[in-house]
Formats: structure tokens, C-alpha cells, sequence
């Protein structure tokens, strides 16, 4: 016997609701207007303002994830597939949409343009918990959602992530210059992009918490390091020299990059013979130290001895043993462990 849920005492009702994981209030949501409305005005409001949503748009499919927690498990709510997929499914109809719910834990929409799907299914959402997008996890393809998740909200990104899934192309540089210049992010950036070795870039970044160059970073030049205001640094493929290097450390003797705590720079090739000029008083030293990190949302902290780095929004901690010390200014020290391929500093307060 069905449950009469539309005549369920508010009381009654609203604890049931709030018992309800996001994918399943979405997708009761689509069993009426009037259980959409509903839910709407029933569900605890104080539980989206911890929620961060996330909307992602890859080559085959949109999707809209919500993390309720801070363990930072992500939970798909809605996805927007093209309707090419569906070749002789028949399926049913909702509100002028064709929809699937068959082996899935949340509604399948299917469009014939998969961007406006997209759109459409994160507005949904969005209107329905009414909260913003915190996370945007993009492919090459997907630059356009930039500028529409801008427009659309006051709010600034909480962790974005941009990812080329194809080689370099004729165009690739244009479109990294574009993510670079209008992705904004307050806690983590993350840029995997191939660009020609002409590329530059003479923009700004920041401020954030984590910045990642997954690859390719062979376009990081010493005014991009210095310019890129960010807690955490870290940039995989890089071809600064050690005078870069140098030059680098002076600035930040002298107050330069305040809010640096670690730079991770990982080469591409060199063979370095010497490192630190006599001007910059750097010593060797036995000392160890561990470089935590927690984030805002205090997740476990994940605890790495080698060079491996996790990077992303939960806690890290790295032991740093041996190397050098250098001094800046003010009396703050960093401790520096180098190589033939890679440089790491990190900052002590």
C-alpha cells in the first residue's frame, strides 16, 4: 500500500525528510511538483549550509554530486547523459525530459545537447537545496561552464579542477590561457593542461590554499612563481633554473610570497652543479620537521614519508629531514630539501 506521504503532519514529515540522503530526496523530487515543493519547504535547512556541491562536465556526461560530510565523500545526485547513448531504450518522459532510473542510485536525464543538460540539472538541484556550486570539475571540453557558474553566483569556487584529456593542439595554448585567467578558486586549483613551449602566461593566481600544476608545468616562469599568491605550491614538469631559483629565495627574504608555507617543484630535466648564491646565508642542517596541513573541514590527515605528495582537500603532513636552512628577514625559517629533480621549502612559523 502506497505511503500518503502529501498527508504526513508536518512534524512527522520533516523528520522523515531529514533522514533522507541527498540522491533520494532528488529523486523523489521527480515523482510530483507538488512532492518537489514539498520537500522543498520541509527539508532542515541548516544541513546544505555544510553541504559543498559539486558539478562536473566530462566529454560523455554532467553530474552533480553533494559532500555531506567532512570525510569528503561525494555522493552523485543527478546526471545528464547525450541522447545518443540511449539507441532503442525506451524511456519515460519527466517534464519534457527523458529520464532513467533503471540500475541507479540517482536519475539519468538524457538531452540532445549535453551542455544545456548539464545546465539544467545543476540548476535543478541547486533550486532545490538552494545552495550554491562549491566544487567545478572540468575536461577540455568543459571551459564553458567557467564563465557560467561566474555568472551565475557571487559565491567563488571553493576547489576547482581542470583536466586536458587530449594532446596538445593547435588551440591548447589559447584555452589554458582562458582557464588560467578565469577559474578562480578559494582552496584548491588544480591544472592539468599540454601547452606548446611557447606558451606564457602573465596573469595572476590566487589567492587559494592549494595550487597544483598536475604536468606540463614547463611554463612557470619565475614572475608566474612569485606572482602566484597560494599557501600550498606545487608544479610538476618544471624547467626553472637554478638562478630562478635563487632569485626566488631573495624575494622571499625580503617579505616576498608571505603566504607561502610549502613549494614542491618537481623538474623536468637539469643537472644542477651548484645551488644557493653566498648572499642568502643558507646552511646545511640535520634538523627535522613536519609540515602539517588540516582543512577547513578537518578531514583525516594522511601522512606521507617519501616524496609522494597527496594533494588535494584533506589533511596532509609530510616529514621534511636534513637539507637546508634559510631565513628570512623577518626571523622566519624554511627548511629546503633539493636534488638533481626537485626542489621542496617548507615554511616554519
Amino acid at each position: 500500500m502506497p505511503f500518503p506521504i502529501l498527508r504526513t503532519p508536518f512534524v512527522v514529515l520533516s523528520e522523515i525528510v531529514s533522514l533522507l540522503e541527498p540522491n533520494e530526496i532528488v529523486t523523489a523530487s521527480f515523482c510530483s511538483k507538488k512532492l518537489k515543493n514539498l520537500l522543498k519547504r520541509n527539508f532542515p535547512r541548516g544541513k546544505p549550509l555544510a553541504w559543498r556541491l559539486t558539478m562536473t562536465d566530462k566529454n560523455s556526461y554532467g553530474e552533480v554530486d553533494i559532500e555531506t560530510s567532512e570525510d569528503g565523500e561525494h555522493i552523485t545526485v543527478i546526471s545528464a547523459k547525450h541522447i545518443s547513448v540511449l539507441e532503442g531504450h525506451k524511456l519515460k518522459l519527466t517534464n519534457g525530459y527523458i529520464r532513467g532510473f533503471a540500475c541507479s542510485e540517482f536519475p539519468v536525464l538524457y538531452f540532445n545537447d549535453q551542455v544545456k543538460g548539464t545546465k539544467w540539472i545543476v540548476d535543478y538541484v541547486t533550486d532545490l537545496f538552494s545552495i550554491d556550486i562549491s566544487n567545478l570539475f572540468l575536461v577540455r571540453n568543459g571551459t564553458w561552464a567557467i564563465d557560467w557558474v561566474n555568472n551565475r553566483q557571487e559565491k567563488i569556487l571553493y576547489d576547482f579542477e581542470w583536466i586536458e584529456t587530449a594532446k596538445c593542439n593547435s588551440d591548447a595554448d589559447k584555452t589554458v590561457d582562458y582557464v588560467l585567467r578565469n577559474a578562480r578558486a578559494s582552496n584548491y586549483c588544480s591544472i592539468e593542461g599540454s601547452v606548446s613551449d611557447n606558451f606564457k602566461f602573465d596573469g595572476e593566481l590566487g589567492p587559494m590554499s592549494q595550487l597544483w600544476i598536475r604536468s606540463n608545468g614547463h611554463w612557470i616562469t619565475l614572475n608566474n612563481l612569485i606572482n602566484f599568491d597560494s599557501i600550498e605550491i606545487t608544479v610538476r614538469g618544471s624547467r626553472l633554473s637554478v638562478s630562478d631559483l635563487n632569485s626566488f629565495l631573495r624575494h622571499w627574504r625580503a617579505g616576498g610570497s608571505s603566504r607561502l608555507k610549502w613549494l614542491h617543484l618537481n623538474f623536468e630535466e637539469h643537472t644542477f652543479q651548484e645551488w644557493f648564491d653566498e648572499d642568502l646565508e643558507v646552511v646545511e642542517t640535520n634538523e627535522e620537521r613536519v609540515y602539517r596541513r588540516v582543512c577547513a573541514r578537518e578531514g583525516p590527515v594522511n601522512k606521507y614519508v617519501s616524496n609522494m605528495l597527496f594533494f588535494f582537500s584533506f589533511g596532509f603532513e609530510r616529514v621534511v629531514h636534513g637539507g637546508y636552512s634559510i631565513q628570512r628577514m623577518d626571523g622566519v625559517k624554511a627548511l629546503i630539501q633539493c636534488d638533481l629533480r626537485e626542489f621542496i621549502m617548507a615554511v616554519w612559523a
